[in-house]
């Protein structure tokens, strides 16, 4: 289907440009949301004629976004989620939760801005980038943790899962008898295993 972009879209093109793209995506995703009209001849000259106030309205909102591109730029957002002992998270962060953290934050962000190829899956330091506009985007800093104090440490740059596993390795010791029989435990006598097994 051909389209007329009414904004720039990236890997797509600039307002104005007369695209082919999918039915598909016209359909469920360019004509319903405004981004483009069907290309024909009486679309073409609405077009035409509405070209400046197009542009303008498209400069107003890009202008509006670069305003708030400078207050969201590097924000940090922590979440405290709970997580198994290898880092995963019982459920997903997904584009809403973060577009809920940033608005409670104090920024006006929907969950269509927040650009997500899959969903965050474990505790650690994320970049996301927010699309504020088609020609505006920022990246900000997620933090998950399960804990405040597990964020700090994350937040000044300690990976959490490995120390947490050198902690384990290192309180972990066997005790260790050169004498011992096969089948006996270290520090008991041979007798005694012998014993118990007969009780």
């Amino acid at each position: 289907m051909e389209v007329i972009l009414l904004e720039r879209i990236e890997k797509l093109g600039q307002i104005g440009d007369i695209v082919t793209v999918k039915n598909g995506f016209a359909r469920n995703y360019l004509l319903p949301r405004n981004k483009a009209l069907r290309s024909n001849a009486a679309n073409r000259k609405v077009f035409e004629a509405n070209r400046a106030q197009i542009e303008s309205d498209n400069a107003a909102r890009r202008s509006h976004a670069q305003e708030e591109a400078k207050t969201i730029d590097g924000v940090t957002i922590t979440l405290i989620r709970q997580a198994s002992n290898t880092g995963q998270l019982y459920g997903s962060v997904s584009s809403r939760d973060l577009a809920e953290a940033l608005t409670a934050d104090g920024h006006k962000v929907t969950k269509s801005a927040i650009v997500l190829d899959r969903p965050l899956k474990s505790i650690g330091l994320s970049i996301v980038k927010v699309a504020l506009h088609s020609e505006v985007s920022v990246s900000i800093k997620v933090n998950i943790a399960r804990s405040p104090e597990e964020a700090e440490l994350q937040a000044q740059g300690v990976d959490v899962m490995t120390s947490m596993f050198e902690r384990e390795e290192a309180g972990f010791t066997e005790d260790y008898d050169p004498n011992a029989e096969p089948g006996t435990i270290a520090g008991e006598e041979p007798g005694e295993a012998e014993a118990s097994t007969e009780a």
